[in-house]
């Protein structure tokens, strides 16, 4: 990555440069999280506008942050956060998880002080601090109606991470600690363009603060605020400006993005079926 991209970056997140440690990793993470959406807006504004089939390159997803306020799912904003902590010379691997289809969803592990530690910006959660891989104990996050549980490592050294809505296994993924590269993940993401993919025929957009967040799935929008939660339903003359409101991606291009979405998908799928994860992760 040029400097001047790194430099960019992190205006962009409001964190200076330092030296790799836990804390400024830390800083990074709750900045990508609280500043960068996960959000398929883009996916489909570009699909749509402009035949993107595929990641946008850094530029262009710098570009979004700054001009429309966007961020992107789960390949988007864990792959180029993924460039950005190897930019900054930290020890980091990007990983494949499994859900229902195998290696369908990216994440990074980052070894700092002598501890592993999940890093996952792409998947719609309040994973707002690095999580620890090598406790022997689940390590749990509660916000609102939802419960994210990781798991400590197996015997292969994968983790398993779980979402419980209102008490119900409802997503989750494996982790595997092998080394990956973009290339591996080349056709899951051409898959996230069929015209059938998740992201293509949902809406999905999440923000995250320190014990609160908001999120527009479809028609609804939820808020949570500590163990707290609301949701409300949107007619289909609000959602963009419900997205606007929400995430200040500009209403005109929210309208373009969601026009002609019919017969909305559950973004985060199905739980767990014959032992297997059922869910679409970056598609």
């Amino acid at each position: 990555m040029e400097d001047r991209l790194i430099e960019r970056y992190l205006r962009l997140l409001g964190v200076a440069r330092k030296n790799p440690t836990l804390q400024a990793l830390s800083e990074l993470v709750f900045a990508h999280l609280t500043r960068v959406p996960f959000e398929n807006i883009s996916k489909l504004y570009r699909w749509k506008q402009a035949g993107l089939a595929a990641l946008p390159s850094l530029p262009q997803f710098l570009e979004g942050i700054e001009q429309c306020h966007f961020g992107g799912t789960c390949y988007t904003n864990n792959f180029h956060f993924y460039t950005l902590l190897d930019a900054l010379e930290y020890d980091v691997k990007l990983c494949s998880a499994d859900m229902a289809t195998p290696d369908v969803h990216m994440a990074s592990i980052v070894r700092v002080e002598g501890q592993d530690y999940l890093v996952d910006t792409g998947y719609a959660a309040p994973f707002l601090a690095p999580m620890p891989l090598d406790f022997e104990s689940d390590h749990v996050i509660h916000l609102g109606r939802d419960r994210y549980v990781l798991k400590p490592r197996d015997e292969f050294g994968q983790s398993r991470l779980e979402l419980y809505r209102e008490g119900k296994l409802k997503h989750g993924y494996r982790l595997k600690p092998q080394p990956r590269k973009i290339a591996d993940f080349r056709q899951v993401i051409a898959d996230s363009f069929r015209r059938d993919a998740t992201f293509l025929n949902s809406i999905l957009l999440a923000r995250f603060w320190r014990g609160s967040s908001t999120v527009i799935h479809n028609s609804s929008v939820t808020e949570s605020w500590g163990r707290e939660w609301s949701q409300h339903s949107l007619r289909r003359d609000e959602v963009a400006t419900a997205i606007y409101n929400g995430f200040g991606i500009p209403s005109e291009i929210a309208a373009v993005a969601i026009e002609g979405l019919r017969e909305f998908q559950d973004a985060w799928g199905d739980p767990f079926l014959g032992g297997r994860l059922q869910a679409v992760g970056g598609r």
